[in-house]
């Protein structure tokens, strides 16, 4: 049985607008919160209790989320962990087989590249990591005369042409004399960019009918292969 000046001393605790989460605190005692709730029906709390109790309830919820965040970041970090190690072996394969580049290379450029052009390979992209792959990869897969590249930085109206030029310049390891003169979408004149970090797209043209051809028909044979 708790002993009476318990009683007494979370009734004081109450009257001054104590939560029964701080009274069991404060009296260092686990003490039931049915057991604090009889002990305390009668009495009459100060005005400013349930603004408190708001403000403890918005913190609790605002704690909640973040640890609901937490958790379903440290969820997602193990589950790409577990694609990534269910996949190495055929991260490595790519890794060391150029067949398997030039396939990859072909994809992407069925996909980001151009459909008509003939004579060069033209291919645009506003994402560096996928320029980047793509210049990379073609390096990579074939014996490249880097005088025949040529870029077109493609951007909004209030954009810093020459950062971005020297953005783009520094990622696709392309002369800044080999760019052409930068296209500027006569849609967003008069708008502010919401992205200021945005660096506008990155159109890449390499003179080789040989390999755009080749490239093209690896894509349409694989299509092919799919029915």
């Amino acid at each position: 049985m708790l002993p009476v000046f318990l009683r007494r001393q979370a009734q004081q605790l109450r009257q001054r607008g104590k939560t029964y989460s701080e009274i069991k605190t404060l009296l260092r005692v686990d003490i039931p919160k049915s057991t604090l709730s009889y002990w305390c029906r009668n009495i009459i709390l100060p005005k400013s209790y349930h603004a408190k109790v708001r403000r403890l309830n918005e913190l609790s919820f605002v704690k909640a989320r973040e640890i609901s965040s937490k958790n379903r970041k440290e969820k997602r970090e193990i589950f790409l962990k577990d694609l990534d190690l269910k996949n190495k072996r055929l991260l490595n394969f790519f890794a060391c087989n150029g067949y398997s580049r030039k396939i990859v290379l072909a994809v992407l450029y069925l996909a980001e590249g151009s459909k008509t052009a003939r004579g060069s390979l033209m291919f645009g992209n506003s994402d560096r990591a996928i320029v980047l792959m793509f210049v990379n990869l073609l390096r990579e897969c074939y014996k490249i005369d880097e005088q025949k590249f040529r870029c077109t930085v493609q951007c909004r109206a209030d954009q810093d042409i020459k950062k971005a030029e020297r953005f783009w310049a520094q990622t696709t390891k392309i002369s800044p004399k080999q760019f052409y003169k930068a296209r500027i979408d006569k849609r967003t004149f008069g708008q502010i960019s919401k992205k200021q970090d945005y660096k506008g797209g990155c159109r890449i043209d390499y003179f080789s009918s040989v390999i755009d051809l080749e490239l093209k028909r690896i894509a349409q044979q694989m299509l092919k292969s799919f029915g």
